[in-house]
């Protein structure tokens, strides 16, 4: 009587392992998916908006270049008292009324001003590549993030079906235990499975909450559902190839190589500093005296040659400074040019790594699903014990979250590898999203408008469509 019982109890548990199986293997919902991250991540990213505001500062730098070149016309009224009592003639203080219209312009400095509207242009160039790298930045940590929730949940699933499994476990062998077929050592086993089982799934729970709380930080709103694994990008067919496209696309090495050329322009301005520089001045002056009712009215023009002859030193410092500031550009170049062949490489072999992870996973997915249908044969057939069908499906549920894991470490090195070779962007990607343009406000300030003109009407209506103004 007690085999046909606990037969029966033995088959009861294989149905109910089967079915629990069925709910661990992997599946995904459909929901938000990549390309909503990336979109959320773009539009709402502080980090971006940040730099694009830098970038604005520098454009300004060309301007305040051009008007160097452009005259300089000041309007100044002054108003003066004399309270000073002339002992002698016993006269009153005197009050006096100034206005004058001053111009100057610059007529020669050897090209040094128009050098440092070029080396502000290479800033410029540099800064936009810049604001590329914290794109690229912006949107990795968007891949992260939402690999990492879709991860993280597939993980708890499956411990949640382990633990439920597991409770049926505890309760097959307690009812065993009743019918003397084990003894209370296998409850003990059993009972201590499923503490451990609930102890890793409440902190695979925290660890889903931490995800979704770097969701929110990297995308900007919550995710909801994920809709499963995203799709993998192209991948280059070799790490040579890889490299060669880092070499002409990667944001880090584009602006490194235009801060060189701003700093070879900013060592030609500093040596045209030492040259002769040549100004033209004019004045128009007229003055009214409320105390003899005079007036004087007075023009005049003027041609400026300067010609540093001794400054203690200070403009040959400044030249060698500026040299010694294009060394170290040309250093850090080199430091770029390794570190973006290292990254490349990394990221080539970390992918490659990756994908034979998922490959091996698989097999062991499919090894373990073998042994498990096995023993769970074997056991309605009284050769295996209820823990030994349990251990088999325990070793297919780490089999399928080893899978999800390799899954998601493809999934992240795949778009890690892109970013080094430069094409992690809105527009590489083909975001559905209005991309960022970063010569249109240059292209509104880099001739210096005067606050009164149309251009500068054009740039506040641009501004305000930013919402900076």
């Amino acid at each position: 009587m007690y085999k046909r019982k606990s037969s029966r109890l033995l088959k009861t548990f294989v149905l109910a392992g089967t079915t629990a199986l069925a709910l661990a293997l992997p599946k995904f919902a459909s929901a938000d998916n990549l390309s909503d991250a990336l979109i959320g991540a773009y539009k709402t990213s502080g980090l971006l908006e940040q730099n694009r505001a830098l970038l604005r500062v520098k454009d300004e730098n060309v301007a305040a270049a051009v008007a160097g070149l452009r005259p300089i016309v000041n309007w100044t009224i002054a108003a003066s008292t004399n309270n000073t009592q002339n002992v002698a003639s016993g006269s009153p203080s005197v009050d006096q009324m100034k206005t004058s219209l001053t111009f100057g312009l610059l007529l020669f400095d050897g090209g040094a001003t128009k050098l440092k509207q070029l080396a502000a242009q290479q800033v410029v160039l540099a800064t936009r590549q810049s604001l590329l790298n914290f794109e690229q930045q912006v949107l990795f940590d968007a891949v992260e993030a939402y690999v990492n929730v879709l991860s993280q949940k597939e993980t708890v699933r499956l411990q949640t079906n382990n633990l439920r499994l597991l409770q049926e476990e505890l309760k097959a062998s307690q009812d065993r235990f009743e019918v003397g077929e084990v003894t209370r050592t296998d409850v003990a086993l059993a009972q201590s499975r499923l503490a451990s089982a609930r102890a890793t799934l409440i902190q695979s729970r925290g660890d889903l909450l931490a995800a979704e709380a770097s969701y929110i930080q990297a995308v900007g709103n919550p995710i909801g559902t994920a809709a499963g694994a995203p799709p993998l990008p192209k991948r280059v067919a070799s790490l040579q190839a890889a490299e060669t496209i880092a070499a002409r696309n990667h944001p880090s090495l584009l602006a490194q190589q235009h801060s060189v050329k701003a700093a070879d322009y900013a060592i030609e301005a500093s040596r045209k500093g030492l040259g002769p520089k040549i100004e033209l001045g004019a004045e128009i002056t007229a003055s009214a005296s409320f105390a003899n009712a005079g007036n004087t009215d007075s023009t005049g023009g003027s041609i400026t040659y300067t010609q540093p002859i001794f400054a203690g030193g200070k403009l040959a410092s400044a030249l060698r400074s500026s040299i010694a500031s294009r060394d170290a550009e040309r250093g850090a170049l080199i430091s770029v040019q390794r570190s973006v062949a290292q990254a490349v490489a990394a990221a080539y072999v970390t992918l490659e790594a990756a994908t034979a992870s998922l490959v091996s996973s698989n097999e062991s997915v499919r090894a373990a699903q073998v042994a498990f249908d096995g023993i769970r044969e074997e056991a309605t057939l009284g050769a295996r014990t209820t823990l030994d069908v349990l251990q088999a499906e325990q070793d297919l549920l780490n089999a399928s979250t080893a899978r999800v894991q390799a899954r998601a470490s493809q999934a992240i090195a795949s778009y890690a590898l892109l970013q080094s070779q430069g094409l992690l962007t809105a527009e590489h990607l083909g975001l559905a999203v209005e991309i960022y343009d970063p010569t249109l406000y240059y292209n509104l300030v880099k001739d210096a408008p005067a606050q009164v003109s149309q251009q500068s009407r054009d740039l506040d209506r641009v501004l305000r469509a930013l919402g900076k103004n």
